[in-house]
């Protein structure tokens, strides 16, 4: 059935220095998928296993394509990502939104048709999705991508179909129609094609319905939109956990855009794995608007909540606009990312150093040598996978310093930043730091290159750079 419901623009084209799109990788098909945590999404008892263990690592196509990513260009990042980044640890990929609209790049009404179930459910449209067609919606996809050793998500947006509640569809599985489950009072205030979805039974039934066909797809992620701010949606984000779980099947649950307030944190730890805590992030240095947010606003921000990250719960920064952002980028042109490589180093340095999720959103299978570098660093990415008591240690003259301490090992993971116009030197005694004792062993980590002994932090930062070490007394592991 389609229906007419949405509009989208049209986005602009370009080019770069390309490192080559990857191909199927040998010896990966017929390989289970692996997580870093498995099982549920909610707190469990002691010694059970936890959804979302560590951030979670992956790629989403919004950055690279907005609403108009066909199943071969998906496939494409796919096996690019399972041969190149698997083995680091990037596992999930995820299509963005838009996946029901036959013809998004379309104008006037045929850009409006998105495809849906008689059930008032969107499911993917078969001319961008082939292997959708005769109603095996993302199951033929998700086990493409499950047959690379990854996982699957999908985005989707809160609320039921407007035209679902005018057509009073049934709700699958229930004795339901969507006139039941709608509130007219509590729709997306950016986007006018779903209404909102009631707290009462039948509102249930109808999250129960879609997560159930979804369990069916073999999703593994979920990104869930205008769900955590403008406004706050507390009931359905708990109905959304609550069909995660009847669904019988795990499924990491995203919650977008920020930013989430802080003080729903308890209701974040029950019914969520990871939830934005900014607007969208572009490849912008500092932004003074609304939308987009850059590297630097983010800074205060990961000071408030990077100590409050738990596994399987994680306050999300947003994804990395770095590398190729195009064809049809969901911001702006099509265009590498504008950040300076030094820049780009400390959005994933920041990233990493407080625990955000990491989740690429520049065009897999146009990567450069440089994009690359960024992701397939193992001791950097063990800062963000594999460490704990992150938190900010230093705040003052456009200096910013984190720390947090690995898990294994002794010593702490030092990052420090320079959010200044210009190169400035930054030095400090240990004890300004609230490290104990007066002679420290340093290694940095980007680098891979052993310091030596330092009687005090001092090092050049470029201007927005940044460094990231892991320093240790005496003997201990350089790892």
């Amino acid at each position: 059935m389609m229906r007419a419901i949405t509009r989208i623009r049209r986005r602009g084209g370009g080019a770069g220095r390309v490192l080559g799109a990857g191909h199927r990788s040998r010896g990966m098909q017929g390989l289970a998928a692996v997580a870093a945590g498995l099982l549920v999404c909610c707190p469990v008892p002691a010694g059970a296993h936890v959804l979302a263990r560590r951030p979670p690592m992956g790629w989403n196509s919004w950055d690279a394509y907005g609403k108009t990513i066909t199943g071969a260009q998906f496939r494409a990042n796919v096996r690019w990502m399972a041969r190149h980044l698997r083995r680091y640890g990037w596992r999930y990929a995820v299509i963005d939104a838009g996946w029901s609209i036959p013809h998004p790049l379309a104008g006037g009404a045929r850009s409006g048709v998105l495809t849906m179930d008689r059930h008032g459910r969107y499911i993917p449209t078969p001319n961008r999705f082939p292997s959708a067609a005769g109603g095996r919606g993302f199951g033929p996809l998700a086990h493409y991508v499950h047959s690379l050793g990854l996982k699957f998500g999908i985005h989707i947006q809160r609320g039921i179909p407007a035209e679902a509640v005018r057509a009073n569809l049934p709700i699958a599985g229930s004795p339901f129609r969507a006139r039941q489950a709608v509130d007219l009072n509590a729709p997306c205030t950016w986007d006018p094609h779903n209404d909102g979805v009631a707290d009462n039974a039948a509102g249930q039934a109808y999250y129960d319905s879609i997560l159930r066909l979804y369990a069916r797809w073999h999703v593994d992620f979920i990104k869930v939109d205008c769900i955590s701010s403008r406004p706050y949606a507390a009931a359905d984000i708990h109905m959304l956990a609550q069909a995660v779980r009847a669904a019988g099947r795990p499924m990491v649950i995203s919650l977008s855009p920020g930013p989430t307030p802080l003080d729903k944190l308890a209701q974040l730890r029950r019914d969520a794995n990871m939830w934005r805590i900014s607007n969208d992030v572009w490849d912008v240095w500092r932004s003074q608007t609304a939308y987009p947010q850059g590297i630097a606003n983010q800074f205060p921000r990961l000071a408030r909540w990077a100590p409050l990250a738990r596994p399987g719960h994680w306050p999300d920064a947003d994804m990395l606009a770095i590398g190729y952002l195009g064809p049809h980028p969901g911001y702006g042109r099509a265009r590498w990312s504008r950040l300076t490589h030094a820049e780009q180093r400390t959005y994933m340095t920041l990233w990493c150093i407080a625990r955000s999720p990491l989740i690429i959103g520049g065009n897999l299978t146009r990567m450069n040598r440089w994009t690359l570098s960024l992701l397939d660093n193992r001791a950097v990415i063990a800062v963000d996978q594999d460490a704990t008591d992150d938190h900010q240690v230093l705040a003052h003259h456009r200096f910013v310093v984190l720390m947090s301490r690995p898990r294994r090992a002794g010593g702490r993971y030092l990052a420090a930043f320079n959010l200044a116009d210009r190169a400035r030197v930054l030095r400090l005694p240990w004890r300004a730091l609230s490290l104990p004792g007066r002679r420290y062993r340093l290694r940095d980590l980007w680098r891979g290159r052993t310091l030596g002994v330092a009687p005090a932090l001092r090092v050049r930062l470029a201007p927005h750079g940044s460094v990231l070490y892991r320093v240790w007394r005496g003997a201990a592991s350089r790892r």
